[in-house]
This record gives structure tokens, C-alpha cells and sequence, in this order.
């Protein structure tokens, strides 16, 4: 929202030295030199009608009402009026009274007082050391609390794992019902040069589909008596429902017990049957007759019964077919040149239209490598809005943009 006054570019050119910092009015800089020229919190708006504007105290509350009343645009309409006759009393006029009064009214909906945005600046400054230094706890802390947050799990579990922090898989005999931060081998990926390196996180329990609280919490009580042997130990020190073993079995969770998922589903389904005595002496079930799963069927699976993956990323799976069509994955977007005319794919993580944006959409892509920003035309959108809305997977073709380390394209 920040972008809808255009105070982005203004404020992070002059913070980082591209440009000169530039005053509407000379009678401004006492207000705004802190901030390089560009108005950051309300109070600084209050003070600027006051010099600008000659707004008393009175009206300067109703701005700061106006300010706050659910980011009313209407309500800020209606006192421009009184801001422009303000200026022009005082010899503002032309292009500084136009900017003044843009960025008081576009203010309206994204300020904050100054000690709110304080606030919120602490918790991103402190969220992103912990990221940085603590990365499996950091990652631990946020799917435990989910729901919360901007993205999914799903995103958040491959945005870790390429960073350095590899996901272990929900296991009846390793996995609580919340993740845990867990010792693990190194992956191929380049972890943090701060982070402390040998630390996973081993996804819990509560993310299998179907998995009572209550279930998971004797599950996990059991396995820290001693570990399951087999599906029908499983079943026989907890109270499980047969739709939680083949959930279980289907995401992978037996595969401490040395079964494949398909072989977990054979025998969980024969485990869970109450046969009688006579089959307490047999020997644990039968080979399974059902065809192993594939690397894909299993990711599959994990996303059908987590929501997520602790395998390949699904994208990798198409990476060979969306080579042959030159769609670049988000790391060959990065060598390429700003300005390139690149095509670019992914699974869609979100999607967002912001109020202030002019009917702009925005959409996050994701594959095995990273991510990267589409953004939508207005008349693009609505040609093609059933499928950018409905469709869990795109292929966009447009103009690269590279700015400050941030991949974009326009989409074509």
C-alpha cells in the first residue's frame, strides 16, 4: 500500500544514495528531513497541514481521525479542499501543492503513528535475525503456530530447505504432534554463514489430514516409551481410527518401520481389523501385492495428506517439459538481463489485487529453485481471470524487471 502515494521509489533511491533528497516546500524540511523528504507517519502529515495548510489543532484531529476511520479515502476527499485552500492562501501552488496534498491523502491508507510503525519494524527487524541465525527454530516456531502468517507451510518448508534447513518427514517414532528442531545430516544446500549448521526441523503430526489431536498426543506418548516394530504394535498400544492409519500410512509415516507407503497401506488395513487371538501369533502381514509408488505419486501423496512435502518440490517433476517450452525456472531468471523477454512458471502461492493498485494483480510463482513475481494487467486479468483465479499452476511470458534483488515479470 505504501507504493499507492509513490513514496517507494522516492524513499529507498535517497536512503541508498540514487538520488537527491528533494522538499515540496522549503518550510517542510524541519518536518521531513528525518525521513529524507518523504512523509512516514502521521504525525509528520498532522504537522505538514498545519504549516503547509494553517490547519488549527481542531482540524488537524479530524485529519487524524480521517486517517484512521477504517482508511477512509472518503472522508480524506472531503478535507483536500480545505488543504488546497490552506496552500494557496500561503503561496503554495502548482506541483508542490500537488504533491502535498497526494501524499496526504494516499497517506490515509497505509500510515502509521510513528510508534505503531515502530512496533511493527521491530518485530520484522527481529523476525529476520532470527531467520538468519536461528533458522530451523525460527521455522519450528512458525508451523507450530500456524494458522498465521503469509504463506503457507508448504512455502515456507521449501523456502527453509533451500536456505540450508532440511524438512524430516512426519514419522509415527521421530515426530511429536508439533515439529521440533532435530539434529540431521547436512543437505546439498548452502546453509546461512550464521546459522548453526546440522539442524533440521521434523514436521509433526498435526499436519496429516484426518489426525485427532488426541491421537497424535498418544502416539507421541508411546514411541517415547519405546519405538513401534510394526504396524500391528502400532495399533495395538494406540487407540487409532482406520481412516488415521491410512493417513498415516499414506504420508509416509511408517517409514521408520522399513515399509514402503503402499506396504504400509497393506498392512495397516489388516492391522486394523480385530481378527481375534489367533492372529496376534501370525507374523506380521503379508507382502503387499500393490505396485510401489513413484517419486511423484509420493510427493503427491504428501501434499494430498500434509498439505506439504519434505521431498522434491512438485515443480521439479515438469522441470524437463518446461525446459523444452524455454520457461526459465526463478534461479535462470536471476542471470538474466533486466528488460529480457523471459517466460517463467511455477505453482501459484498467492495471489493478491490490492484496493490501491489500480486493478494491477500480483502473483507469487513458485518452483524447485525459488521464487518470482508476475504482475497482471487490468485487461490481461479480466481475459484471463478464470484461469489465473482457479488454476494451481502457471506459465507467464513478459518483461523481466530486476530491482534490488527482486525478480518480476509483466506479464504478456
Amino acid at each position: 500500500l505504501f507504493r499507492s502515494g509513490g513514496m517507494v521509489h522516492p524513499f529507498f533511491d535517497r536512503r541508498q544514495r540514487r538520488a537527491p533528497v528533494e522538499y515540496p516546500h522549503p518550510s517542510l524540511e524541519p518536518i521531513l528531513k528525518r525521513t529524507l523528504g518523504v512523509p512516514l507517519f502521521q504525525e509528520q502529515l498532522l504537522r505538514i497541514a498545519m504549516v503547509a495548510a494553517g490547519f488549527t489543532g481542531g482540524e488537524a484531529e479530524e485529519l487524524r481521525r480521517a486517517m484512521g476511520c477504517k482508511r477512509s479515502s472518503e472522508r480524506m476527499a472531503a478535507i483536500e479542499q480545505r488543504l488546497r485552500d490552506g496552500m494557496t492562501e500561503r503561496g503554495i501552488v502548482g506541483e508542490a501543492q500537488e504533491q502535498i496534498v497526494r501524499s496526504i491523502t494516499s497517506f490515509a491508507l497505509y500510515g502509521f503513528p510513528e510508534s505503531h510503525a515502530a512496533s511493527f519494524a521491530l518485530i520484522a527487524y527481529a523476525s529476520c535475525w532470527l531467520k538468519a541465525h536461528h533458522p530451523a527454530a525460527f521455522l519450528c516456531a512458525l508451523l507450530n503456530a500456524w494458522p498465521m502468517g503469509f504463506y503457507h507451510p508448504a512455502t515456507l518448508v521449501k523456502d527453509a530447505e533451500r536456505h540450508g534447513t532440511p524438512p524430516l518427514p512426519i514419522d509415527v517414532n521421530r515426530s511429536g504432534w508439533g515439529c521440533r528442531v532435530e539434529a540431521c545430516r547436512s543437505t546439498g544446500a548452502r546453509p546461512s554463514s550464521t546459522a548453526s549448521p546440522g539442524l533440521g526441523v521434523r514436521l509433526g503430526m498435526r499436519f496429516v489430514r484426518g489426525l485427532r489431536a488426541s491421537a497424535g498426543d498418544v502416539i507421541e506418548r508411546e514411541a517415547a516409551k519405546g519405538a513401534f516394530s510394526s504396524p500391528r504394535d502400532l495399533v495395538r498400544r494406540c487407540p487409532l481410527r482406520e481412516n488415521e492409519l491410512t493417513a498415516l500410512a499414506h504420508a509416509g509415516a511408517l517409514g521408520s518401520l522399513d515399509l514402503t507407503r503402499r506396504a504400509a497401506l497393506w498392512q495397516v488395513a489388516a492391522a486394523s481389523k480385530d481378527l481375534g487371538p489367533l492372529y496376534d501369533t501370525l507374523d506380521d502381514g503379508s507382502a503387499s501385492p500393490l505396485s510401489e509408488m513413484s517419486r511423484f505419486e509420493e510427493t503427491v501423496s504428501d501434499y494430498a495428506t500434509t498439505e506439504m512435502t519434505a521431498g522434491p518440490h512438485l515443480i521439479a517433476y515438469y522441470r524437463a517439459a518446461l525446459k523444452r517450452h524455454a520457461v526459465l525456472s526463478a534461479a535462470e531468471l536471476d542471470r538474466c538481463r533486466d528488460g529480457d523477454v523471459v517466460r517463467m512458471g511455477g505453482a501459484v502461492v498467492v495471489r493478491q489485487r490490492p484496493g490501491t493498485a489500480k486493478g494491477f494483480v500480483f502473483l507469487s510463482l513458485e518452483d524447485e529453485t525459488g521464487m518470482a513475481q508476475a504482475i497482471v494487467r487490468p485487461d490481461l486479468f479480466r481475459e484471463s481471470r478464470a484461469l489465473i483465479v482457479a488454476s494451481p499452476g502457471l506459465v507467464v511470458e513478459g518483461r523481466l524487471q530486476k530491482t534490488d534483488g527482486t525478480l518480476s515479470v509483466k506479464a504478456e
